[in-house]
């Protein structure tokens, strides 16, 4: 392959979806790659939080697939056991009424958890949790990686790849290419409130998860109805707007709003065993989907869902088709 004469060394930043997606593909031909991730472990939003006694999916919930290749490629993860069908009985609350919802879409989650996919793609890479890169520079032709946690990497690299929200990749980008940099700075991505929660007071609903309209929750999904999964823990997102109107809100009185919603929506919040978690960089994107950027003359790219349209599947055909880009320099 010609190219891997010219690129030896490639740096993923972002061990989600898009970045896991990316690295793999440059690996699978030939080409030698490091992933750096600031948290302490692979899937980026497609998570997990676990305690002693519980556990729930607290950012994405579920995952649709529509592009050839994606599909392939969950087919793939459902034959290995990292992924499977979600049948949820769904319903909608609108006008404060409930209705069934008429969705046909085929959903999907990862198992037994939703961050099982990510930690499935994260095998066989060269992945480095718990460091946070701080700057970027290039010097004769290769970067140079600083660290918050361990100061300067030593190794330098041919191609850097951001695989990280918009706003994190301005940060790093502000002063080495203004074209990537505007396009980080016109993304609008919003936060969301996350709230895992338990109701031992609560009687059975008729539903597995329901979406939310015109109220500050968008999304309520009971956890134990999902594939390889138990307990009776509920996942409740924030709507974007409100979540973002009140990103700076202490967990305390996030939960406050929350709670104040699902007792109006007829749930018995009483002694609940509750858990907030707030993202601060959840959902939105670019107004107009780029898919992802290479920039060979520097080596660098950019992938993410925020460039390509969202949700879970834009996030991988961003970092797919990264890739193969990076693979023709």
């Amino acid at each position: 392959m010609s190219s891997s004469k010219t690129i030896n060394k490639i740096a993923v930043i972002g061990a989600g979806i898009a970045g896991l997606t990316c690295a793999r593909e440059l690996q699978s031909h030939g080409i030698s790659v490091d992933v750096f991730e600031k948290s302490r472990g692979p899937s980026g939003r497609m998570s997990t939080r676990r305690t002693q006694d519980w556990s729930a999916d607290h950012g994405a919930q579920y995952f649709t697939a529509r592009d050839a290749r994606f599909i392939e490629a969950v087919q793939s993860w459902i034959q290995n056991g990292t992924t499977a069908i979600w049948k949820p009985k769904l319903k909608v609350y609108e006008a404060k009424t409930w209705c069934e919802s008429q969705s046909q879409d085929i959903r999907y989650v990862g198992t037994p958890h939703m961050n099982s996919l990510g930690k499935h793609l994260a095998e066989d890479l060269s992945a480095q949790y718990e460091k946070t890169i701080s700057k970027l520079e290039r010097m004769d032709g290769k970067w140079h990686l600083q660290c918050s946690e361990a100061n300067e990497i030593s190794t330098l690299y041919d191609v850097v790849v951001l695989a990280i929200p918009a706003p994190q990749a301005s940060a790093l980008l502000k002063d080495l290419d203004s074209r990537a940099a505007d396009i980080a700075d016109s993304a609008q991505m919003k936060a969301c409130w996350t709230m895992m929660a338990n109701f031992p007071h609560q009687l059975n609903v008729d539903f597995d998860a329901a979406f939310i309209n015109q109220e500050i929750i968008s999304w309520i999904c009971q956890n134990g109805s999902k594939p390889m999964r138990q307990g009776s823990m509920w996942t409740i997102h924030g709507s974007p707007n409100w979540s973002q109107e009140n990103v700076e809100l202490s967990k305390e009185d996030a939960q406050d709003h929350m709670v104040q919603c699902l007792t109006a929506l007829g749930f018995n919040c009483e002694d609940a065993d509750i858990s907030m978690h707030r993202w601060r960089y959840a959902s939105g994107g670019l107004e107009n989907s780029v898919g992802f950027l290479s920039l060979p003359n520097i080596g660098l790219g950019l992938c993410g869902d925020w460039l390509n349209g969202g949700r879970v599947e834009g996030a991988w055909l961003s970092g797919f088709n990264l890739a193969l880009a990076l693979k023709q320099i």
